[in-house]
């Protein structure tokens, strides 16, 4: 990423995050944003995902990968949604709040990868450094880079990727599939 986000932005975000997720699980309505107070990269359109950890497990995780909104915005917005609207999870309570630990990534915009083959698709992905997305008629799941450090090897992580996206995990070995690939600048608190 080539504008990366200051140490300052970092932390404003971060705390964006905290207090989205602390009004969310404790039913409080959020004030507005002081726009006039942000940075030009936070006023900027910009796609992020908000990744919520309670004890080192995933609590919740949502996003969006394309930026259609102010940067800080986009962070409140998933702050919120992944407290209460992960499907996966129940929603966060207010007595879970001081244990849980919050990473925000902030995305480059997707670009596709071409490739001919399964082999071809495996050699030009980059493990650790990109974000996937496989795109199959209606059905779209993505793995962001941090995923890697779960799912090392490349064939394991497509075939995860594609259960995820509600096919058959073989299906990018049958079946040529968009793919497209973005990187991340992830922090957390």
């Amino acid at each position: 990423m080539n504008d990366s986000l200051t140490e300052a932005e970092k932390r404003f975000l971060l705390r964006v995050a905290r207090e989205a997720l602390e009004s969310a699980a404790q039913g409080n309505a959020l004030p507005p944003l002081d726009f006039s107070a942000l940075t030009p990269r936070l006023k900027a359109d910009g796609a992020s995902f908000v990744t919520l950890t309670l004890q080192g497990e995933l609590r919740g995780c949502i996003g969006a990968l394309q930026a259609y909104q102010p940067l800080a915005e986009d962070v409140r917005e998933h702050a919120i949604a992944a407290a209460l609207q992960d499907p996966r999870f129940s929603p966060v309570t207010a007595l879970e709040l001081p244990h849980i630990q919050i990473e925000v990534s902030r995305l480059t915009a997707p670009r596709p990868l071409e490739y001919s083959t399964p082999q071809e698709l495996l050699a030009r992905l980059t493990p650790r450094v990109d974000g996937v997305i496989l795109t199959d008629g209606a059905r779209r799941a993505t793995f962001l880079p941090q995923v890697w450090t779960q799912i090392p090897d490349p064939q394991d992580f497509l075939s995860h990727l594609c259960a995820k996206m509600g096919a058959p995990s073989d299906w990018w070995r049958k079946k040529p599939l968009q793919v497209s690939v973005y990187h991340v600048e992830e922090f957390h608190e």
